[in-house]
């Protein structure tokens, strides 16, 4: 699954290296928009539906934390 998530990151982000990265926001990599972005992917990718209060950064720093968000709305 976090290959998936990384195919993702790319399509959003293509120019960004992001298996090097431990917090994307605090890096840089990801602004709100992005994350907003990237929520909507994985929603339409895995057919879920993040909820709104757990699109936030703290959500969105990682691999690991993008998988959590991932794994709460049932998706393992």
């Amino acid at each position: 699954m976090k290959q998936k998530i990384l195919e993702i990151l790319k399509e959003i982000k293509p120019e960004d290296e992001f298996s090097e990265s431990t917090d994307f926001v605090k890096e840089g990599i990801l602004d709100s928009f992005d994350i907003v972005d990237l929520a909507t992917a994985l929603d339409k990718e895995y057919q879920i539906s993040i909820e709104g209060e757990d699109i936030s950064p703290s959500n969105f720093r990682n691999l690991n934390t993008i998988y959590k968000v991932l794994r709460k709305n049932g998706i393992k």
